[in-house]
């Protein structure tokens, strides 16, 4: 091999190692985000069933049948929220969180077959620099003799590092090309994931707005209505500023 087309080479086979280790370190952040994501979608429809949970356990739900009456249906829905979500949150964890945890643990035995090739060039340069020496020296009977021995010792060091040179040069692009087929059904499986769940909410929220919304009112109605409530309770003696 010239030492030309050894620097060649290694500069693509650095190339490699520099973009695998961005794909493991991508790999490992996106199965982290996943994760945090799922965890605080459960965490956020608890926290709705919760709210809805200590609503209906008010005491003003025993003395206003109207109140009861929607806070019921407010439980109601967010528990439903709740069923959907924990479907959704199992549904990415089996076909996202899972392959991307499988994927990244690939990579060990990726790294140390780099590891194990490293070796394999540093030995192949020491004995080759060995060889180069006795090559400058003078061709005494004794010379040769170590050159004959440096050569022979070699040539196995040689041939183990170019065949893991040359298998990781073949698999490496393999392995980085696959990368899309691997992950495109999952990607594909969480679009999925998130439609159904949101289509599903949709259905609830529709449901939940004409049990309760009776009189019809926009938003900023509303707003106004909460607010002309509010300076009644402002205008009362026990709350007015001394």
């Amino acid at each position: 091999m010239g030492w030309d087309c050894f620097l060649l080479l290694l500069s693509f086979f650095l190339f490699l190692t520099n973009t695998t280790f961005q794909l493991e370190d991508q790999t490992k952040k996106l199965h982290k985000d996943m994760k945090k994501s799922t965890e605080a979608d459960l965490a956020m429809s608890k926290a709705a069933v919760k709210i809805s949970a200590d609503l209906l356990s008010n005491p003003l739900c025993e003395q206003d049948q109207a109140f009861l009456e929607t806070m019921t249906a407010l439980d109601t829905s967010m528990k439903r929220m709740d069923a959907f979500n924990q479907e959704k949150v199992s549904q990415i964890q089996k076909t996202v969180i899972d392959p991307l945890k499988k994927y990244g643990g690939v990579f060990p035995s990726l790294n140390m077959a780099v590891k194990r090739r490293e070796q394999a060039l540093q030995d192949y340069k020491r004995l080759q620099s060995k060889v180069e020496k006795y090559e400058e020296k003078e061709k005494t009977g004794p010379a040769m003799v170590k050159l004959h021995q440096a050569r022979e010792e070699l040539r196995p060091v040689r041939e183990d590092f170019e065949a893991k040179n040359k298998q990781l040069l073949d698999e490496m692009p393999k392995f980085y090309h696959s990368r899309i087929d691997y992950f495109q059904p999952s990607f594909e499986a969480l679009i999925r994931a998130q439609v159904v769940y949101f289509t599903e909410m949709y259905k609830v929220f529709s449901e939940l707005t004409d049990q309760i919304d009776q009189a019809g009112l926009t938003d900023e109605q509303r707003e106004r209505e909460t607010e002309a409530k509010l300076s009644e309770l402002r205008a009362l003696s026990i709350v007015a500023d001394d």
